[in-house]
This record gives structure tokens, sequence and C-alpha cells, in this order.
């Protein structure tokens, strides 16, 4: 039977907390005094003492609002609800719990993007909101986005699983998404780890649905549910009691329906079951009950939760409550094309790609990739290690146990209860990926090199480890959405530690500097060609926070590197500024970075090995004596891409602010060129960007251009990949950290007064080269290409048999579209076959003396034959004179592509 009806939902909007003090002190917790508060608005007394906060938390929200009205030429919105953001970032400071996060919604009438924005528009100064706040409130956003995701699929699976008896419906929905609230909070650290929060919805929907009466199921999941999991009987519900309770057990055909419904892994949901929601229900007293647990009982569990978090109510999802869900809107009717002569029963009606979906086919997509690759090195990968001069199998193995075992630890404390079997999985993805592409650099570097002992680069720690965290971190931005730990910046506080599996988590687990990961990623992207496009710009971004603050990080290898290359004396540079406006070569692979000289010194070492001969030496060698060592490869290319990097983000920022001083732009880059190449110590444990606005600044000072900090840091708040923590949390001294402009007083400014004068003396220094700005190094080869001499004809690699038409977008469907009804997928696999086949027998002779006349369409009929201009054919000859063309402009597309790339890289 459903369970019983509970509560309304309404009934806990105005449910009042207990208040909660982080202050020891009990005057804390006495309710608010009017009398004290004769100095405020009435308005905004009554507001606090709906809220039911503090003397001390009324009086500093107060103060904000003044600060802020007093700070803003028009306040971003109405007054109450200025002093309900006011309100809410006081008691987020104070960490008291005076009100929920959905109270204080209800109290000015917001939703939750509207309350969101409106603190983004007071945050005017550099101190009106902390970055405790401003964590919280990223956290808070996160949660939502996630949570509103999972409702709306919740919806959606819902709609599939159970009649429209909409009595009883209603309730069990009610009883089924309390409880997945219930089990997200007490199961998961992360809550707002979308693809274990689906995985764990999708375990509390097979709770359910077995124990719910029949009637109530749709045929699917009705015949899905086994003979020894079906709905107790009457009989088997009054012996309750006498029995002793049965550990849950999975039903798992019931699962297998539901995943393969939701193009979710079996096994990964198997495990979440068998360990995190195994786990919750002893803990809530229903394992191995057979009947569903009570509304009212569910319902009240989840308010002690929802009241100690202070977070938003998620029961509200299920009343459509307008502080959690915006108005609905028709949806915009989008004309699809081709449309002409298209049958209906051709047409397929393409689902859109929630945050949901896209996460489940990503995930699919990564494990299809990865079926014919095997967690062991492959029978091609022991040639190459047996090929080597010291055998690295036993060593390789033994390292990829030991972090794996250290991985899974981690993995488990980071997201919660018992998910060490989670992690061993993703780890095992990883570990195939690993070899994989460990496999096609090695037959890259065999091919380029002819030679095939590689023993050095297979016996290089680091290498490895790099290798692996860089397959390990393709797999987390699968499952977790592309993200990053607080920007990538290590300098702020708030957030909680060991909750947040985004980049660079995977260094900090396997203690792996940054700037030594770096060395493997653009050899990882070129060497694994089935990377999504979503993996690559991932990758890419982790390559751009790296040179940006992850590599800087006080005991960072780097900045050993960079005082020895110093040392070598006034002359020797890292990377020559005359270098700059030059094209980068992007022809460096990871053999090249990571066994180049570490350490260039004039004393006696061994001498660089050739690019050549990668492989290792027989020790008995004597090494020929160098009088100088080659700088090293891989910190030349670090500070290549670190200057081009540093000059597009400076461009941006000056473009938003100084357009009618374009002469100061090459001013400024001369200056953070030249902080960047001498005073690189300034970026210990700081932001790259720290300097550029620093630089922007002080030369804007000697020229007499009024342009005020508060100004910069507006405009560089509305630059992509951006983190408030940049500005508002920076290093002064050892353990001191304040905002960006302190730093400018106290530091910037101190180090580099002289130079910066010198701008302003009639003999200012020598402008810097402005750097040759290349287009992405990292090619997506499912990009369709343009057919020369066509204005609408590209050619684009055959979507692989795995992805569905669901998953294709309209756009990448009209792209493979020829003509108009194209009748079925082999047609196009024989173009590909004869557009790439290397039999020319069809292919037009040169010396024809005329063109073919051009077809205005190419249409596939019924029968297999072509039709062009009215007038049929043999069944083959026009569809081969098509082919024929295509093949013979192919290698014509190529040397254009290559001829426009070589034009772009001009400078």
């Amino acid at each position: 039977m459903p369970p019983k009806k509970r509560n309304s939902v309404q009934n806990n909007k105005e449910l009042k907390p207990v208040i909660k003090s982080a202050s020891p002190d009990k005057k804390e917790n006495q309710e608010l005094s009017i009398e004290k508060h004769k100095d405020k608005d009435a308005d905004f007394v009554t507001l606090c003492k709906s809220l039911r906060v503090t003397d001390l938390v009324c009086d500093r929200a107060w103060s904000l609002w003044k600060k802020i009205q007093g700070s803003m030429d028009k306040v971003p919105d109405t007054q109450q609800r200025v002093w309900g953001a006011c309100l809410f970032v006081v008691v987020t400071d104070l960490d008291v719990t005076s009100f929920t996060f959905t109270q204080i919604q209800k109290a000015v009438d917001m939703n939750v993007n509207e309350f969101l924005g409106l603190l983004k528009k007071m945050d005017v100064n550099l101190d009106t909101i902390s970055t405790k706040v401003n964590s919280a409130l990223t956290r808070l956003e996160k949660r939502y986005d996630v949570s509103l995701a999972l409702y709306q699929r919740f919806e959606k699976t819902c709609s599939k699983i159970y009649t429209k008896d909409e009595t009883e419906r209603k309730e069990i929905l009610q009883s089924c998404w309390t409880m997945f609230l219930l089990a997200k909070g007490k199961a998961l650290q992360m809550e707002d780890d979308l693809v274990i929060s689906f995985q764990l919805l999708l375990c509390v929907l097979e709770f359910f649905i077995k124990r719910c009466p029949p009637s109530l199921l749709q045929p699917l999941y009705k015949s899905a549910i086994s003979t020894a999991h079906s709905p107790p009987t009457r009989a088997s519900r009054r012996n309750q009691n006498k029995a002793k309770p049965r550990p849950p057990e999975v039903d798992v055909q019931l699962l297998e329906t539901l995943c393969k419904e939701n193009d979710c892994s079996v096994e990964e949901v198997k495990n979440v079951y068998q360990t995190s929601f195994s786990a919750f229900l002893e803990s809530m007293s229903l394992s191995g009950t057979q009947v569903l647990p009570q509304a009212n009982d569910l319902s009240k569990q989840y308010d002690e939760m929802y009241l100690q978090t202070r977070d938003f109510d998620g029961r509200l999802f299920l009343d459509g409550d307008t502080t959690l869900l915006s108005p609905k809107t028709e949806p915009m009717q989008v004309k699809r094309t081709p449309m002409k002569n298209r049958p209906e029963d051709d047409q397929v009606i393409i689902p859109p790609q929630t945050p949901v979906r896209a996460a489940m086919n990503s995930i699919q997509q990564l494990r299809v990739d990865l079926t014919s690759s095997g967690d062991q090195p492959s029978a091609v990968l022991a040639v190459y290690f047996k090929n080597c001069t010291l055998d690295p199998t036993e060593e390789i193995l033994q390292r990829v146990e030991r972090l794996g075992q250290l991985f899974s630890q981690r993995f488990d404390q980071a997201v919660g209860l018992r998910c060490v079997g989670l992690g061993k999985q993703r780890f095992t993805l990883g570990v195939r990926l690993y070899y994989r592409v460990m496999e096609a650099m090695l037959k890259s570097e065999e091919k380029r090199l002819s030679v095939q002992n590689f023993s050095k680069l297979l016996n290089d720690s680091t290498f490895h480890t790099s290798l692996l965290a860089c397959a390990l971190e393709v797999v987390m931005a699968t499952y977790g959405g592309t993200s990053f730990k607080n920007g990538g910046y290590s300098g702020g506080a708030g957030a909680p530690a060991e909750t947040d599996l985004g980049f660079p988590w995977i260094l900090d687990v396997f203690r792996l500097a940054a700037f030594d990961f770096y060395k493997v990623i653009e050899s990882f992207i070129k060497a694994e060609p089935t990377l999504s496009k979503d993996n690559v710009k991932h990758l890419e971004r982790c390559e751009h926070l790296t040179m940006e603050t992850i590599a800087w990080r006080g005991d960072s290898p780097l900045f050993e590197l960079l005082r020895l290359t110093h040392e070598e004396g006034p002359g020797e540079q890292v990377e020559p500024p005359s270098t700059l406006n030059q094209p980068l070569q992007h022809n460096h692979t990871a053999a090249d970075l990571y066994l180049s000289p570490v350490r260039p010194s004039t004393r006696a070492l061994l001498p660089p090995e050739s690019p050549s001969t990668p492989s290792s030496q027989p020790p008995s060698q004597a090494p020929p004596q160098n009088p100088r060592q080659p700088k090293s490869n891989s910190l030349s290319l670090f500070y290549k891409k670190l200057y081009r990097l540093a000059y597009m983000r400076l461009k941006v920022l000056f473009s938003n602010l100084l357009t009618s001083h374009a002469d100061l732009e090459p001013i400024m880059w001369t200056l953070f060129q030249h902080t960047l190449q001498y005073e690189y110590e300034l970026l210990r444990d700081r932001h790259l960007d720290q300097l550029m606005m620093s630089a922007m600044y002080a030369i804007c000072k000697v020229k007499n251009v009024d342009l005020r900090f508060k100004t910069i840091v507006t405009a560089y708040k509305n630059m992509p990949n951006t983190n408030q923590e940049t500005f508002k949390h920076v290093l002064i001294n050892e353990g001191q950290y304040d905002s960006i402009i302190v730093f400018y007083n106290l530091v910037f400014m101190q180090r580099l007064k002289t130079n910066i004068l010198q701008y302003a003396s009639p003999r200012p220094p020598t402008l810097s080269p402005i750097p040759h700005i290349p287009r992405s190094p990292y090619k997506f080869p499912n990009s369709p290409l343009r057919v020369p001499g066509s204005n609408n004809v590209y050619i684009s690699p055959m979507k692989n048999s795995r992805m569905s038409p669901g998953v294709m977008t309209p756009r990448s469907r009209m792209l493979v579209s020829i003509g108009e009804s194209f009748g079925t997928t082999n047609k196009f696999q024989k173009i590909n076959q004869m557009v790439n086949s290397s039999d020319w027998s069809f292919k037009r002779t040169l010396d024809l003396g005329s063109a073919p006349k051009p077809l205005k369409r190419l249409r596939f009929d019924v029968d297999g034959q072509d039709e062009t201009d009215g007038s049929k054919t043999g069944a083959d000859s026009t569809l081969i004179q098509k082919l024929a063309e295509m093949s013979s402009t192919r290698s014509r597309m190529q040397e254009q592509k290559m001829k426009e790339d070589a034009e772009k890289e001009k400078p």
C-alpha cells in the first residue's frame, strides 16, 4: 500500500529553527531587542525579528546596508531585498544559524537565481563580500544546479515508471524524493556530485518500485520486478514484526532496467547500492523491511538535516515553489534543416541535452572507447618494456598498484560513506587510458626516431605518474563535468577540505608537481584522438591553470630551475624576449620534455641525449665533458606558453578598459614581461593575474591616466576563467593575506619602484616584442572540413556506430546529410570507403578533356540508383563520378587547410 499522506510541504515553509550561534556568549542567543535598534528603519527591524536574528547580526547587517548605500549610485534592487541579502552575508560570515536560505528567500520574495544575482551586484568593493561568503555562494549555486537537474530527471523518470493515478502516485513521489534528499545528505559528503547523486537516486527508485503496489506501475517496470522481490502480501505484512529483518537485496533485473532506461552503468549503480545506500538504510532502520517508510517520519528527519545545514528546502521542488523553480515559459520552436522532401518516418526527434543526459552520454562514450583497452600492459607494450636496457615492467605495475590504493582512499574521503569501490572503478578506467596513450606515444616515437629502446623514458617515475594523473583527470572530468577546485587558486579560504575532486585534486593526491604534470598534456592530447572536445578543452584549461597559479606554489621545482638559470650569468635567460614574435612550435614530445636537462649549469654533467636516441645507454660509458649544459626544453617551452598566455589576458583586460590609450598596451606588456622574467619570486604562492593588474595600474599611475584599482577589478571579474580569490585574497607576507591594493602598495611597488619610474623618464626601457599568438595546438579531428571550390559541401568522418541519433546534435545531423532523403547509413560507409581507399581505379584520369557537368543535387532513391537533374543513369556511374571528384579534391582540401593555418601563423 502507498505510504500515509505526510503533512503538506507548505506546513514546513514557516518552520522556525532553533537559533544556534558560534559565539560562546549566551547573550548573542537572546531575541532581538527592538529598543536597541531605534536608529534603524522600522521595516528592517521587523524583517530581522521575523527571521529571529540576534542583535549582533542586526547591527552588522545594518552597517553593511549603509556601506552599500554609500558606495553605489543606485541600489541594485528593492530596499527590502538588499536588506535580506545583507542579513544572509552577515550570518554566513559569523557562521550562525539564524535562518535557512529558503526562509530568507521567502521573507524577501526572491528565487535562487535572483538572490545570487543580487549578491554579485552588491559586491562593488573588494571588502563588501568576504571570500568565505563567496565560497559559500559558489557551493550553494552548484548544489542548486545539481538538485534542479536531478529533480527534472526524477520527474521524467517517474512518469515512465508510475501510472497516472494522481492521488497515490503523488504520495509515493513525495516520499521517494524526500528519502533521496535524506540519502544524499547523509551518505554523500559531495552533494554537488551529479553522477553519484543520480546513481543514488536510481537506488532509491529501485527501493520504492519493488515495494509499491503493482497496480501503480507501468508494464515495463511491473514485469522487471523479480519474483523474489515482489511486493508483500497482507499476510506477510502482518507477520513482518515476527520475522527477523534481512539485509537489503538488490533486484538486479529491476536495477538493470532502470540503468538501461537512463543510460547508466549497472556495475557502478550496484556498487553505490551495496555500499552507500545500504549503509544509509541501516542508519534509518529500513534494512530488510518490505514496506515503504512513513512519509511523516521521512519529512521530520529531513527537517532536522535541512535546518542544520541552513540550505534550501529541496522538498519545495515537488510543489513547483517559485523560490526554486522559475516560471515556465514556452520553448521557442526552432526550424530544423534540411526539411524539404523529408519523409515523416525518417524524422528523428532529438531529445534535449539535459545535464544528466549529457553526463551519462559522456560517461558511456568514455567506457565504450576504453572497451578494447585492458587494465594490464598490452602485448605491444610488453615488447617495448622488454626492449629496454632496464625492464620497467615490475616497477610500472607496482606503481600503478600503489597509486591505485592511494587514489581509492582519498576518493572515499572526499566523496562520502563507503565509496572506495567507486574510486576503484574510476581508477581502472584511468589505468586503461594510461596504458592506451602510453602505447600510442611509444609507437609515435618509434616512427619518428626509428628506435625501440626507450629505457630512460619508461624508467622515469615522474613521466609515468604524470601520464597516469592526466588519464585520471580525463576520467574525473568526464564524471564530474570539467570542474576546477576553487578555480585552481590555492590561496583561498572557506572551502571545506577534500570535498572537491576538480583539478588540481589529482596532483595533490599523487603529490605531483604541476610543472611536471604540464609536460605531458600536449603529448597526451595528440596521442589520444578519441578524446571528446570537452575533455580536450578541459586539459587545455588545466595547462592554463598550471601556468597561472598552480606551478607557482611555494614548493614547486620551477623556482629552483629558474634560480639555476639565472646563476648562469646576466646574459642567461629562460626564454629570450626576441623569440616572442616568432610562431610557437608544437613539435615537442613527452620524451623531449621529460628527458631534457633539468638543471642548466656549467658544471660537468651527463650530456643531454640526442633527440634521436631517447634510450638508456650502458652506465659504463664515460660522459664527455661539456663546458656548458643546454637549457631545459621543458622550462623554455613553459615560458614560451606563459608569455603568450600572459599577453592574451592582458590584452583582454586592456581592451575592456583603455581602448582610448592604445599606446599604453606595449608599455604595460613590457613591465609585465620584465616581472615574469626577472622578478619571478613575486609569483610564489600568488597568481599571474595579480601581477597583470598591478602592472596595468602602475603604468597608468606614471603616465597620469586616471584608472582606479576598483575599475580594474570590476572589469577583471567579467573576464572568463576568473576567481574573486585572486584580488581579494593575495599573499602579502608569510601567512598574511589582503586585497590586491595592499599587495600593490606593500609588495609590488616596493620591488619594482625603480623600474616603474623609468617609464616616466625621457629614456624609457626598450619595449618588449609583442608575442605571436598562435591558434590552439589542440585540433579536433572530427570537425568538418570544407571541400575547396564549394560553399556548402563539407566532409567529416562518419559518426561511430555507438553514437545514437539522440546523442548527435541537430547541427551534426545537418552536416552529415547529403541532399534530401539519404536512405540507410551503409551508403555513407561506401562513400567513406571510396574516399579513404588507396584503390584509385575509379578516379578521373588527368587527361579528361572537360570536367563533368556539376551535380545540382545528389539523391539516393529506394533502389540505390542515383537521380541527377531528373534523368536516371546506371546504378553506379553518377555516384562514382561524384566520389571521384571528392577523392581528387581531398588532397587539395588538406593543402588548403595547411596553407590557411600557415597564413594565420604569420606574425
